[in-house]
């Protein structure tokens, strides 16, 4: 009898964020989380210190939306605020290159030879810390998605890294609550300069977001490395009025 056996890559979607001795429920209900083999319970027992960074910045920020909502922004703004608060921490945006040599062994564990090494140029992650990479996904091409969750696989193959981490946000949850703030602020002015448009463009689909990551993290790429995907919602409003 023959089988047949799946070629559709390997992917462990989890969900260890969920149980509260991982991460304070009240965290939980702030963000919209999403993980592949058990990231969030990896990084609380295996990098701790690296993970109190991480909720430290979760349960710290808040979504302000005059930076949010300002003009002539671009990844900008709110991906500077989350870069400050982990940089503050010993965070440090870091390149990560990869260098793999061949080495050829007698029975005797004799050197025979060393082959030249094969060297695999990486790119600037924008928080490294530990055996953690971190990068702040808001409002960039969502191309650079592509670039992440392949580095972060090869990293984690390489034994660089346990786990990696990508904060973003729900696109069309926040885009709602944008809508929401942008219309009671135009409530507060003169009919004559009253405008419908929002300062910021939120209806492209082609910028980084959870949608967008979730749907690439569906396909299994990212292998056995476990990966948590943080997205700011609703719930991590500030509850301040935009002005």
């Amino acid at each position: 009898m023959l089988h047949q056996f799946s070629l559709a890559p390997v992917m462990f979607d989890t969900s260890t964020f969920d149980d509260p001795f991982v991460l304070d429920p009240v965290i939980r209900r702030r963000w919209a989380f999403m993980e592949t083999s058990s990231a969030a319970a990896v990084l609380r027992l295996v990098c701790p210190n690296e993970w109190a960074d991480i909720v430290h910045v979760l349960r710290s920020f808040e979504l302000d939306p005059k930076q949010w909502l300002r003009a002539g922004g671009n990844r900008g703004d709110i991906a500077q605020v989350i870069d400050g608060m982990f940089s503050q921490l010993g965070w440090k945006e870091t390149r990560v290159d990869l260098s793999t040599q061949g080495i050829l062994l007698s029975k005797k564990l004799e050197v025979i030879e060393r082959l030249p090494a094969v060297h695999q140029e990486g790119y600037l992650v924008d928080n490294f810390k530990g055996r953690v990479a971190l990068d702040v996904e808001w409002n960039a091409k969502d191309g650079n998605l592509d670039r992440d969750l392949s580095a972060y696989r090869a990293w984690h193959e390489a034994g660089v890294i346990s786990a990696a981490v990508l904060i973003t946000q729900d696109r069309v949850r926040l885009k709602q609550l944008a809508e929401m703030l942008w219309r009671d602020y135009q409530q507060t002015l003169p009919e004559t300069q009253r405008n419908s448009k929002l300062p910021i463009d939120l209806n492209t689909s082609t910028t980084t977001n959870l949608e967008k990551a979730a749907l690439r993290v569906r396909r299994g790429v990212m292998g056995t490395c476990p990966l948590l995907i943080v997205a700011a919602t609703p719930e991590t409003w500030n509850g301040q009025p935009y002005r």
